[in-house]
């Protein structure tokens, strides 16, 4: 997703950088037109290892607000599973474009019946495990999801960024399309 989206800017002769940030930033490389650089970014993007497994969206929008002083169009590209960041993405909306790309698992929509599972927060290595056969939990585990749903896409509307749903199991062009579309009818 983050090639095609290079390689449209090449074809608008836009230039193109990358913040890669986990709970602090960890690699910025900024913008600049042309075929070497983007890739670059490329390369950047599949060999990337992060050395934190926290999220601070906050700060990686407060970086961008500070670093890029020029207009752009920014795409955030996170599941958005992170403490509140409404301030900072109304901030950074204000200077720039921001355009929020979430990613997002089927399975963290619907837990599947499929009886007792280890579960581990990836940020904090809590380890659970929970009984997906019981109703109760998938229907609050649902439930709790919907909420998340809500949250965001009130959170992207009172901050005027448009939003796309992503799913890692199905192709990014359709909600790519779709978002361009809305994009460019204002």
């Amino acid at each position: 997703m983050c090639a095609v989206l290079s390689f449209s800017a090449i074809q608008n002769n836009d230039k193109i950088g990358i913040i890669f940030f986990s709970d602090t930033i960890e690699k910025f490389i900024p913008p600049k037109k042309g075929k070497t650089h983007i890739l670059r970014i490329i390369r950047e993007l599949i060999e990337f290892q992060p050395k934190n497994s926290k999220t601070n969206i906050s700060e990686a929008l407060r970086y961008l607000t500070n670093v890029i002083k020029k207009r752009s169009i920014c795409f955030v590209i996170s599941d958005f599973i992170d403490k509140p960041f409404e301030d900072a993405l109304k901030l950074s909306n204000k200077k720039h474009d921001v355009v929020a790309l979430r990613i997002y698992d089927q399975r963290e929509h619907e837990m599947p019946d499929v009886g007792l599972i280890d579960l581990v927060d990836a940020e904090s290595g809590k380890k659970m495990t929970v009984d997906t056969s019981h109703t109760n939990f998938r229907i609050g585990y649902k439930k709790m999801w919907e909420r998340r749903e809500r949250e965001l896409s009130e959170c992207f509307a009172r901050s005027g960024v448009d939003a796309a749903k992503i799913r890692t199991d199905e192709s990014y062009v359709q909600p790519l399309m779709k978002l361009f579309k809305k994009r460019g009818k204002k």
